[in-house]
């Protein structure tokens, strides 16, 4: 086979057969094909689609491309969790401790940044010392010992798609469902988990805009888990504004633990709570949604959640002190508070905007294994339907360059819309996804 050819039949419209998938990702694994020939592969998919079938093929050349974690050994059932991405969305962070800490055990391959989105692998990394590559045996190991394990994907556990993701990144073909449902899905076969939940974000600050993209990305992949016989649970939720107020590496992980301690962004504690009663549900650990929700709830007051984030913070070589002095994160040397200049409702938030300037500041990739800046960020200080006064802080920028600071700041302020009379806000979660149902709460 030749890549060339590949690339002229997915240009044309013409689906690719479980062989040349699998050739195509095989080849360029072991580097036998260059990135200049898979990017341009990558924009014909991102243009012409693909077929079901070609998106399981797709998957699973990819998940083979290394080794499949058996976890099977291990007690429990073993439950992952994958957000499509959004803006502030540090669901993971919360989620997986808390979720732990009702004895369920969390097995989770993770990502670094995508696009305007952060990757909770680039967050974690802000936590001194802390080994987001521990190996095979350490995986399991900290599953069996602490019910909870994430790690980020390496060269022996879906390499292909580790390759794939870092070039989608910076050649435009982020957006693209096939592409997106076969990365997710891929790194949680290879993970191992018996259980998969989903979130899949839609709006302004998501990859999916609307509803009907949504929920096609979410039939596709909950459809390939039934193929590979792992259950598979999506709930769709609203990223029209940012999920919580922090967005930057280190800023983040400071939200997760004022989440973890039952204060922080509301928002982001009720949509922790509410996809963490979906995993108990998947695990067998409770009967329905709601019961789910209130065990959570207590084990989030209680400070069991918390300490299980210090076990696991531990247990990966991180200092959890941060816990107690989050000085200890990567601080910025300057900050900037931003204002509007004009008084209003706030109507609208403009998530991408906001996930752009936190890049441009150095939070995110703006080319391929770009380094990151852990420290600097954006903290929002208000949120869609809030009153502001025309000298009211808006926001504040934590900022190392000053030049970074002005460009970031004149993509920033025009991500927020004001108007004079109060909106009404959509609902956070949008829909669940099943194999045999979908439910619409709007």
């Amino acid at each position: 086979m030749r890549i060339l050819d590949l690339i002229v039949n997915k240009r044309n419209g013409i689906s690719h057969t479980v062989e040349e998938l699998e050739w195509l990702i095989n080849a360029f694994t072991k580097e036998q094909v260059p990135d200049y020939q898979i990017a341009a592969w990558l924009m014909a998919v991102y243009f012409k689609g693909m077929t079901e079938n070609e998106t399981a093929a797709l998957t699973m050349a990819m998940a083979q491309s290394g080794e499949i974690l058996d976890l099977s050994g291990l007690p429990g059932i073993k439950v992952d969790k994958h957000s499509t991405g959004g803006v502030a969305d540090t669901t993971t962070l919360v989620l997986a401790p808390l979720v732990a800490a009702a004895g369920v055990p969390v097995a989770k391959m993770s990502g670094r940044g995508l696009g305007f989105t952060g990757g909770t692998i680039d967050k974690l990394e802000a936590i001194p010392n802390f080994n987001v590559m521990i190996d095979r045996n350490s995986f399991i190991e900290n599953i069996r010992r602490h019910g909870l394990a994430i790690t980020a994907q390496s060269a022996s556990i879906a390499p292909a798609d580790g390759k794939l993701y870092s070039l989608r990144d910076v050649t435009g073909t982020v957006e693209s469902i096939p592409l997106i449902a076969s990365s997710i899905m891929s790194k949680k076969i290879a993970a191992g988990a018996d259980k998969i939940l989903l979130d899949v974000k839609v709006g302004s600050g998501a990859f999916m805009k609307n509803w009907e993209d949504a929920l096609q990305l979410a039939l596709i992949m909950v459809s390939i888990g039934r193929i590979v016989n792992r259950e598979t649970v999506a709930v769709i939720t609203s990223m029209e504004e940012p999920l919580g107020l922090a967005i930057g590496n280190s800023l983040e992980i400071q939200e997760a633990i004022d989440v973890l301690k039952g204060e922080g962004s509301a928002e982001l504690r009720h949509l922790c709570l509410t996809l963490g009663a979906h995993m108990l549900v998947l695990a067998g650990r409770v009967d329905e949604v709601n019961g789910g929700y209130r065990l959570l709830h207590e084990l989030l007051h209680s400070g069991a959640a918390l300490a299980k984030f210090a076990e696991f913070i531990t247990a990966q070589g991180g200092d959890a002190s941060i816990i107690s002095n989050s000085q200890l994160l990567p601080q910025a040397k300057h900050t900037a508070e931003i204002s509007l200049g004009t008084a209003g409702y706030i109507r609208r938030i403009e998530s991408a905007r906001i996930g752009h300037a936190a890049a441009l500041l150095g939070a995110g990739r703006m080319y391929k294994n770009q380094p990151l800046d852990l420290s600097v960020g954006i903290i929002l200080h208000h949120r869609v339907g809030d009153y502001i006064d025309s000298d009211q802080t808006v926001a504040t920028v934590h900022y190392n360059d000053e030049e970074k600071l002005l460009e970031a700041t004149e993509y920033l302020k025009p991500a927020f819309e004001l108007s004079s009379e109060k909106p009404l806000k959509s609902p956070l979660v949008l829909g669940v996804v099943k194999y045999n149902s979908v439910d619409k709460y709007f």
